[in-house]
């Protein structure tokens, strides 16, 4: 799509953050988990402290893509010791990578991904990690698609259920020969 721009999102920013991440979330999981379990994450793991701080954190890092000055999706990335499990200096994650569902199929999801793979790369960044929710097909393909592998399996905790994410990384030291 032409004329979608990507910018770092500000701290004062932090409550139009909230609105697009829990709308993308809930789009994208509320079919596969129970109304409570959503409410409960949505809530926790979207409320405007907890975003405040992230976005507070050196090490963490959100960007908007807009169209026409409307949010359509969103990313955010973590370094060292904000990364959620594998805590490697040497390594980046996208811990998110969420796009507005009337977007999705319209390849608006890879510019984010290659705004986070432009960071990676200009900060020596010997791997790019993420984790991906087992049921959702959809996006394991996107990675695969992009040259990711599996590597290992963790548990994503949305309410009272444990759910398993598929861990997959990109070698960027592979990736640039």
């Amino acid at each position: 799509m032409e004329n979608i721009e990507i910018r770092r999102v500000t701290l004062a920013e932090a409550g139009q953050l909230q609105k697009i991440a829990k709308q993308t979330f809930s789009e994208a999981f509320s079919t596969g988990n129970t109304e409570a379990n959503m409410e409960k994450y949505l809530e926790e793991g979207f409320s405007l402290g907890k975003l405040s701080s992230e976005l507070e954190d050196n090490n963490s890092a959100f960007y908007f893509a807009t169209l026409e000055k409307k949010v359509i999706e969103y990313l955010k990335l973590n370094f060292g010791q904000s990364q959620t499990d594998l805590k490697d200096d040497r390594a980046l994650e996208i811990e998110r990578i969420y796009v507005l569902k009337e977007f999705h199929g319209k390849s608006v999801g890879q510019l984010l991904y290659d705004k986070a793979m432009q960071i990676a790369r200009q900060a020596n960044a010997d791997y790019v990690w993420l984790g991906v929710w087992e049921e959702n097909p959809r996006a394991i393909r996107f990675y695969k698609k992009n040259g990711f592998v599996e590597f290992d399996k963790h548990v994503f905790q949305l309410g009272d259920d444990k759910q398993t994410d598929i861990m997959m990384k990109l070698d960027l030291n592979v990736a640039k020969t």
